[in-house]
């Protein structure tokens, strides 16, 4: 086979948008350019990559096969360009870095104060649920995550670096806005506005509320913690937020934190990546940089006391989300 490696970079952009109009977008070319290195790439291997059902393309068992090898030599490559740019100093380099979308909250404010610092250094960002920070380890598609609690059954290396409490929230009128002591057992009252199952921060609300034999009441499950603290504040319930979602909504009165025993609910932010995985020079700078200095971004905003050290069991303390 004659395969080429723009005929792979074209590919493994249709296949990852399932859209040849998309990929043209992204490589900046035109839809039958794309069309005609597909065709020339299936005429090679000598097997369709693609069906299409209605309106819909989806890859076939040989395009599956194909993205996978596409994707190692894609990393490969990169691998070979950060090698070379280790020979050249930091005064280049691309940094890969995915974060939970709860971290987004302060991970630009410490990539803007990064990039200051090492102004050749250039990044790709992507933002996304926990599921999709581990499928991005899991493949070594990725530099560096931001996550809470590192995977399991992953081969990771994961440093804490920065405390991650969760807090119960509340619109500011609602009843227990002004409680000065709210005992954990009268929550079972509330409704309560979750994140999806599978959520970080679900299952370590939930594993803390069952070793005390506790349940909440799920009113709305949201999939984002904007849409949580909106909910919230039209009064649909409670919620259950990391501290660094609202420190806007706080600052302007629009939620508040409730005084809750137990809470918050402490943990870490971690920055991981795949056991053995070689750092590039601009990934191993700002590996660095987040563990040396990112302490210094936290500044708990001064809601009321339930943002003071939580009073909880110390088997919780490791855990993350």
């Amino acid at each position: 086979m004659n395969i080429t490696l723009r005929q792979l970079k074209v590919f493994e952009s249709v296949a990852r948008h399932l859209s040849f109009t998309r990929a043209a977008e992204e490589l900046y070319l035109t839809q039958p350019a794309v069309s005609m290195q597909i065709k020339q790439l299936e005429q090679q291997i000598g097997l369709p990559l693609f069906e299409q059902i209605g309106k819909r393309i989806y890859l076939t068992e040989a395009g599956n096969e194909v993205r996978r090898y596409a994707q190692r030599i894609a990393t490969e490559l990169i691998e070979l360009s950060d090698g070379l740019e280790a020979l050249r100093g930091l005064n280049s380099g691309r940094l890969r870095l995915t974060v939970a979308s709860t971290a987004n909250y302060f991970a630009t404010d410490l990539l803007a104060t990064f990039t200051r610092r090492q102004p050749g250094i250039t990044f790709q960002l992507e933002v996304t649920n926990r599921e999709g920070v581990i499928r991005r380890i899991q493949d070594n598609e990725m530099d560096l995550a931001v996550m809470g609690k590192p995977p399991e059954g992953l081969d990771v290396v994961a440093e804490p670096f920065m405390p991650n409490p969760l807090v119960v929230i509340a619109s500011p009128d609602h009843p227990l806005a002004s409680g000065e002591q709210i005992p954990l057992e009268r929550l079972q009252d509330e409704i309560f506005v979750l994140r999806e199952t599978g959520s970080g921060t679900r299952n370590t609300v939930e594993r803390f509320l069952e070793q005390r034999g506790l349940t909440l009441r799920g009113g709305l499950q949201m999939s984002s913690n904007e849409a949580i603290k909106q909910s919230v504040q039209a009064g649909l319930g409670l919620g259950v937020v990391s501290i660094h979602t609202v420190a806007l909504e706080l600052e302007l009165g629009r939620l508040s934190i409730l005084n809750v025993e137990g809470f918050p609910l402490e943990r870490h932010w971690y920055l991981v990546h795949r056991a053995g995985k070689r750092l590039s020079p601009a990934a191993d700078a700002f590996r660095r940089f987040i563990i040396e200095e990112a302490h210094q971004h936290w500044r708990p905003p001064q809601n009321n006391a339930a943002v003071e050290p939580p009073q909880q069991s110390p088997g919780l303390a490791a855990t993350g989300g």
